[in-house]
């Protein structure tokens, strides 16, 4: 086993600690292991795996899930019941992954609100302290747990209850109700916030697929900056870091990300794919840990140009020991067994940041 283990350069990101090398790391279940390990050697890739600061128990609901097919693609059915009735979403699935996107959200009516209030009322919020114990020791010394609270309202709202187009609607012809769900969300993240007050972890993520373009400005400061900022000062008390997931455009964010409490990027997907280049991050966010997601477009590209975008963004960051080359994003199955190789190769070579 080597003296540094993936593991080890994870957190030395984290904590500001020296490394031997940039950290190359995927997110546990995106690619079959074994052939990955098989390719690049255990010791040239780590895992990181999504782990909730907090289960969730809700005595009086239940969620029912019926799959079916259309035109030989795969569906599912996801319905909730609760004590004021039931709602439901419909997702298709992707044949590769398996994984899915949502056709039709859970609220739609004024009405479909009450039944969401009656399942936020209903839920219990404990600690999931028992998984993020058996992911430590299933990782071992290949990576650390991903450990994440829940989405913040707004996002929460648009990717997973409402959906984009409904909720802009909604903000017209329900104000009173969407800023009533705002407000239990908020209630229900500080009681989450109060379990990741005491969890271990040096790190803790909202997985909010941050995009500038669904969110903006204006309502990234009003429904996003203020819980990134209460959970890093209470983080603070114990020298933990907040990360957010931000996997799209960032640029009309970049003020107020900096002025933000939150110290780490994950799944940061930079250009070509998206308008922010791993250079501006480190100019814009001197204390920025950057979890950078490689392009998903690059993995198309020959080995040679997928090495030379992944020395381009060593140099940008490699040497500032904030920097994290990882696959977080989809990665185009057929291609893989050539671009990991290159991107390993290339943080091989880097050495020393």
């Amino acid at each position: 086993m080597p003296d540094i283990t993936m593991r080890d350069r994870i957190l030395a990101v984290v904590q500001g600690r020296s490394l031997d090398r940039v950290p190359f790391v995927m997110y546990d279940g995106m690619l079959p292991l074994d052939d990955v390990f098989g390719c690049l050697g255990p010791d040239r890739i780590g895992l990181m795996r999504w782990c909730p600061t907090h289960r969730i128990e809700h005595p009086h609901c239940r969620f029912e899930s019926e799959d079916y097919f259309v035109d030989g693609a795969k569906w599912r059915r996801n319905t909730l019941h609760t004590p004021a009735g039931a709602i439901y979403e419909e997702r298709a699935f992707e044949p590769v992954y398996e994984s899915s996107s949502i056709r039709k959200h859970y609220v739609e009516t004024a009405a479909d609100y009450q039944v969401l209030w009656s399942y936020l009322a209903d839920s219990i919020i404990l600690d999931n302290l028992d998984e993020y114990y058996s992911d430590c020791a299933e990782l071992g010394e290949r990576g650390v747990p991903l450990v994440a609270v829940e989405r913040s309202p707004y996002q929460q709202l648009w990717v997973q209850w409402v959906g984009l187009d409904n909720l802009s609607y909604h903000f017209a012809d329900y104000p009173d109700h969407v800023s009533h769900t705002v407000e239990l969300l908020r209630r229900r993240a500080r009681r989450i916030f109060e379990i990741a007050r005491r969890h271990p972890s040096p790190f803790i993520d909202f997985p909010d697929n941050i995009t500038a373009k669904t969110i903006g400005p204006r309502r990234f400061q009003e429904y996003c900056a203020p819980l990134y900022n209460e959970l890093a000062d209470i983080l603070a008390e114990r020298g933990a870091l907040v990360f957010v997931h931000m996997d799209g455009d960032l640029k009309p964010l970049w003020s107020v990300i900096g002025d933000s409490g939150v110290r780490g990027i994950d799944s940061l997907s930079p250009a070509p794919d998206n308008d922010t280049t791993v250079a501006d991050a480190v100019r814009l966010w001197p204390e920025m840990r950057l979890f950078v997601n490689f392009p998903s477009s690059v993995h198309l590209s020959p080995a040679d140009a997928v090495r030379d975008e992944a020395e381009a963004i060593l140099a940008a960051a490699g040497h500032t020991g904030r920097l994290q080359i990882q696959l977080s994003e989809n990665v185009p199955y057929f291609a893989w067994r050539t671009s990991l190789p290159a991107i390993a190769d290339a943080i091989a070579a880097f050495g020393k940041p």
